[in-house]
């Protein structure tokens, strides 16, 4: 409720409500990452092939990480954490593919 709380308060001049609705402009601007994150999450990009638009969503979800911990600012292992949850999914995806 604290994390909710925080980004109603964030985005309250943007009107919207949580992380989820942010679009790529307001990425952006509520999510910067430092030299350390994007090394990380571009070498990510690269190796598991990921596009533009997953680029925003990790980023989406390391804000929601850090809003969960309490914290303003993204840090390397929230993008980290994200980035494994993206890997996970596209292995769903895969071990999905096969069922079909």
């Amino acid at each position: 409720m604290r994390a909710r709380a925080a980004q109603r308060a964030r985005y309250r001049e943007e009107r919207i409500a949580c992380n989820a609705e942010l679009s790529p402009r307001l990425v952006r601007k509520y999510c910067p990452i430092d030299d350390a994150s994007k090394r990380l999450l571009e070498l990510a990009m690269q190796r598991l092939g990921l596009s533009a638009r997953a680029y925003g969503r990790i980023l989406k979800v390391a804000r929601t990480i850090a809003d969960l911990d309490g914290r303003d600012a993204i840090q390397s292992t929230d993008v980290a954490e994200a980035i494994s949850y993206r890997s996970l999914d596209r292995a769903g995806d895969r071990r999905l593919e096969g069922t079909a």
